[in-house]
């Protein structure tokens, strides 16, 4: 039984904290093992004596508040891991390490800031300091040149636009095959059409208004984790803007001197490095505009299949419906290529069948529904 006087919160995240340490530690010896350049072997068993420390820092803070401990023991996930490399290659274990590195640095900056002044504060600087080196030292053996720990993925208003198209021809066509294969009357296809196409186009406004949203809150988020690390750790910012330099051709001398100037305006520093390290813009646009823009790109997309049953009646009303649908798919999906980087004819063609499946599984169900009730 623990007589600390920390509450359970505290010591629960600081024996998590010792056991991803525990675990960094037992992955990076086995890495070393694995790994043939002599270079990358002795980089990684660097990084297990680091971790090594770090381990023995937690054990020593925990044991001073008068926590017991077990025996250092890698955890079910590390040894998983350790099976997994073994059958997938060292490289895919780099990669995972180089996931859970950005992941400390994350947690030791949240720590930090929550820790009153103390040994715990001082740890947490220590500690993301550290798992920040070992994160670049990954990077550099594997060619990457983005941090780890930021998202940076974005949409864009067209984006928008096309999915909430897609979104809304798609599910009020099956809406309407459901409701065909249901025998229902010409007014009911109708009314279900239109009811359709209101609920999707709100609820896909919305979504598009929340994206938004969570987007600049990631912005603003990634931003603040951004000027945390120049404020806690300059010299890694320093060497990490002389990189960006380099890698537009600046030579190392000049680059180092440009990186130290730059890092006396730590504003200008801060822009610079969100735009050129995390790739990240701000989008200016506001969420009610996007969401707007969505629900009414999805309201156009679901009226489609339902301009026919406005002017006709039975089986023509039917095919028109579907052919004017098949083609909008057919659109839709080559419209799509530019974002996923794949052929116009086999993206159109790929959304084509989906609408065909979409719609012939809608008309079964209908059929089927129908007559279950009757």
């Amino acid at each position: 039984m623990n007589n600390s006087t920390l509450d359970g919160k505290t010591i629960k995240t600081w024996k998590h904290h010792l056991q991803d340490e525990i675990d960094a530690s037992f992955l990076y010896k086995h890495l070393a093992v694995m790994v043939d350049n002599e270079k990358n072997k002795k980089i990684y068993l660097s990084l297990s004596a680091v971790e090594d420390k770090h381990v023995a820092v937690w054990k020593d803070l925990l044991e001073k508040n008068h926590v017991k401990l077990g025996p250092d023991k890698p955890s079910f996930k590390a040894n998983s891991l350790y099976h997994l490399s073994k059958r997938f290659g060292y490289s895919f274990l780099t990669k995972l390490m180089l996931k859970e590195e950005a992941t400390e640095v994350k947690s030791y900056i949240g720590l930090y800031n929550a820790s009153p002044a103390g040994p715990t504060k001082n740890i947490a600087l220590k500690l993301a300091t550290d798992s920040a080196e070992h994160a670049n030292k990954l990077m550099s053996s594997g060619g990457i040149t983005e941090e780890p720990w930021h998202n940076s993925e974005s949409g864009g208003l067209l984006r928008n636009i096309v999915y909430g198209f897609n979104d809304g021809l798609t599910a009020n066509f099956g809406l309407i095959a459901g409701v065909i294969g249901a025998g229902a009357l010409p007014h009911i296809i109708l009314v279900s059409g239109i009811a359709g196409m209101i609920a999707d186009s709100l609820s896909m406004g919305a979504s598009g208004y929340l994206a938004a949203v969570s987007e600049k809150e990631v912005f603003e988020h990634e931003k603040s984790m951004e000027a945390d690390e120049i404020k806690l750790m300059p010299e890694l910012e320093t060497e990490e803007l002389a990189l960006i330099y380099e890698a537009k051709g600046m030579e190392r001398e000049e680059a180092v001197r440009r990186a130290v100037e730059a890092m006396k305006n730590p504003g200008q520093v801060l822009n610079e490095k969100v735009r050129e390290e995390l790739g990240m813009t701000e989008n200016l646009s506001s969420p009610l505009k996007e969401g707007w823009i969505t629900g009414t790109a999805t309201a156009i997309g679901a009226i489609i299949p339902i301009v026919p049953f406005f002017f006709f009646h039975g089986a023509m009303a039917v095919w028109i419906s579907l052919t004017i649908a098949m083609l909008a798919h057919f659109g839709v999906g080559a419209a799509r290529s530019f974002f996923t980087g794949r052929g116009i004819f086999r993206s159109g063609f790929d959304m084509f069948i989906v609408g065909m499946g979409v719609a012939a599984i809608g008309y079964f169900i209908g059929e089927i529904v129908s007559k279950l009730v009757q």
